[in-house]
This record gives structure tokens, sequence and C-alpha cells, in this order.
């Protein structure tokens, strides 16, 4: 007699590939509110594509080296995936993936959020799922003016987030700042 709650192998690799994938598109979008430039490029095959056109298209290397004077504009980013969509064909996947990225300007006066997609393609190698060619559609965009007001004072006293090392991720998770170490 067959357990039907016990996946098959083919399922359970499909389900672990998935999870691979999500952990990478992830793990992007930390990198990028973090501004950890070689994280953002370990994610990369060397030969893989990044197209953020107009703005840049490239290899990972050219984005990698592109992406300080673009993070420059902004005070703060904060990207997050709200769906994910992957087919899988072997060691190859595709993906489109709903994002919704908040911007705040270098001067803090204005919030660009951007609503769109990233348009994937991912090849496994050595059993390690990375980008092959990411692009980006853009669906919407807000622009406005930061709103200040005299809310209840929550924010006064709790650690703020910023870019790069001086995060409170790194002094507050051993582990990650142990992994970011090791990269740098």
């Amino acid at each position: 007699m067959s357990d039907s709650l016990t996946p098959a192998p083919m399922e359970l690799a499909e389900a672990l590939d998935r999870m691979a994938l999500q952990k990478l598109v992830w793990t992007y979008c930390h990198a990028i509110d973090r501004h950890d430039l070689a994280l953002v490029r370990s994610l990369y095959h060397d030969d893989a594509v990044d197209d953020h056109s107009p703005m840049f298209i490239g290899s990972p290397d050219e984005y990698v080296a592109w992406l300080p004077a673009m993070l420059a504009n902004w005070q703060l980013t904060a990207h997050t995936i709200t769906a994910m969509q992957f087919l899988i064909a072997g060691d190859l996947a595709e993906g489109e993936l709903a994002s919704t990225a908040y911007h705040r300007t270098a001067d803090g006066s204005r919030e660009v959020i951007a609503h769109g997609r990233y348009l994937d393609r991912y090849r496994k190698a050595d059993g390690v799922w990375k980008f092959q060619h990411r692009s980006l559609v853009l669906d919407w965009l807000e622009d406005r003016p930061v709103q200040r007001g005299d809310g209840p004072g929550i924010e006064q006293g709790l650690a703020t987030g910023q870019p790069g090392r001086t995060d409170p991720i790194y002094a507050r998770l051993r582990l990650f700042a142990a992994d970011r170490l090791t990269r740098a």
C-alpha cells in the first residue's frame, strides 16, 4: 500500500528547485537593499545578462560596477517579491516575479515606488541555481512627497536600517555577519 502523502522523488526534486529559486530571488532583494555588491555578483552566472533597460543592460560585472552610482540616488531602498511563478525544465528555469521596490530619494523628500515584474531565466550548474538573464518590466510607478506626520512616536529609539555593513543585521545576527565577511 503506497502512502499518498509521501512525495514522489521527482516532486521532491522540483520542490527543492523551487525553494532554491525562491532563496535566490529573496537573496537578490536583500543584497540590493544592503548594498552588498559581492553578494549581488555571486547570484549571476559569469555569462549572464542583467537588463534594467533603458537604464542598464550588460554583464554581471558591469551591473555591479553600475550599481553604486544608481544606489547613490537613494537614501534607502526596500525591494520585495509579492508573487512568484516558476517553470522548471531540468537545469533550466524561467520565472515571473511580481515586485514592489520602495525608494526614498537621497535628500529624503520623495518616495518612488516601482511596481513591476522581473522576467528571469535561471540555470543550475554544479547544483546551484543562478540568474542567466534578468529583465525588469515596469507596470506602474508612484512618485510622491514623503509624508511626515506626528505619529505615535514608535520610531523613536528603534534601530534604523542602513545600506551597507552598518545595518543592524550585521551586529545583531552573527550568521549573517559571518556569511558577509567570507564574501568580502
